[in-house]
């Protein structure tokens, strides 16, 4: 029999739909869809799709997200005379621009950033709802809140660029425009008018942690499925009685690298270096313009860069005395 390659492939188990905890946990009510499965998503997943439960919360995330997007995307119709063909052809350089600084953070016309306000709004009622979703499914179901939490650093830095940074610099205008290049544009246009995000400490960890998680999940991914074959995937169960998939992962980390973490332990570095990354990010964004108008002169006069001639900022840098 040939060995089962699973970077290649993977087994799709197929058997009658399963349908979740019973109703003594209250979950059942409202549970809603037929099950089926799917092929396709049987090659990154589970096989079956369905049921699915939204619950109050669920229905507003989505009801409010609808609205979101729908306003972002008739608001980029009429930019291009409504015409189909055009919207297609310039949706990536598209945008729904925040309000001008001359509005401060009052509530200017629809035309001129009022949809961005109410486009945001909607965007941020989705995003808690959905976040409250997550905690009351776990809770429902017994399960730690750490899928939770790690949304919350995500949504914590969503905040920074939004919300929180916008109304300590006094001003919308600062808030993050909806649209594929221009929110690149703004983003390399933030870096510029700072002084080189670069040099921004917190930048520097949110990267490190950025790069860490990526290189955790796959070295973890990557192990687990290199010992699958002797049931490696069933890492829960071996973490308190270990089997030859854990000792042969655990020795060969041991063996390439000197030490290894536990089959517990490996997920908290992933889910901590993972969570890091928004939460430092989003420390450096709500630092700038707040506390350092330049980080290249912070950099500089903090030994965290040496002064290069030429290089933008230096001549802030001399004018300061530096």
């Amino acid at each position: 029999m040939p060995e089962y390659q699973n970077i290649f492939n993977q087994v799709q188990v197929r058997g009658p739909a399963e349908l979740g905890m019973d109703n003594a946990y209250g979950l059942s009510r409202e549970r809603g869809g037929t099950p089926g499965f799917s092929g396709l998503v049987g090659w990154i997943g589970n096989a079956q799709l369905g049921p699915i439960h939204l619950g109050w919360f669920g229905i507003i995330s989505i009801v409010t997200g609808t609205l979101w997007l729908n306003i972002i995307g008739f608001n980029m119709l009429a930019q291009v005379g409504w015409s189909i063909p055009e919207f297609i052809r310039q949706l990536f350089w598209l945008a729904l621009e925040p309000p001008g600084p001359e509005h401060g953070l009052s509530m200017p016309p629809l035309n001129d950033g009022g949809w961005y306000i109410i486009a945001s709004f909607f965007l941020l009622v989705s995003v808690l709802s959905w976040w409250v979703r997550s905690y009351l499914r776990a809770s429902a179901l017994g399960m730690g809140k750490h899928v939770a939490w790690a949304f919350a650093s995500a949504i914590w830095l969503f905040l920074v660029l939004g919300l929180i940074r916008p109304v300590l610099m006094g001003s919308w205008s600062e808030a993050v425009p909806y649209g594929i290049f221009p929110h690149l544009d703004w983003t390399t246009a933030f870096s510029i008018r700072y002084g080189n995000l670069y040099y921004n400490p917190f930048h520097c960890l949110s990267i490190v942690f950025l790069y860490g998680s990526v290189l955790l999940f796959a070295m973890h991914g990557a192990t687990i499925l290199a010992v699958s074959r002797l049931g490696g995937d069933r890492e829960l169960e071996q973490i308190y009685d270990r089997g030859t998939a854990s000792e042969r992962a655990a020795l060969f980390w041991r063996w390439t690298m000197g030490f290894n973490a536990t089959m517990e332990g490996i997920h908290r570095w992933a889910w901590w270096f993972a969570v890091l990354t928004p939460i430092t990010g989003g420390i450096g964004i709500l630092l700038t313009g707040t506390v350092v108008d330049n980080w290249y002169i912070w950099a500089v006069e903090n030994s965290f860069a040496p002064p290069y001639d030429g290089s933008f900022g230096y001549e802030a840098y001399q004018a300061e005395g530096g």
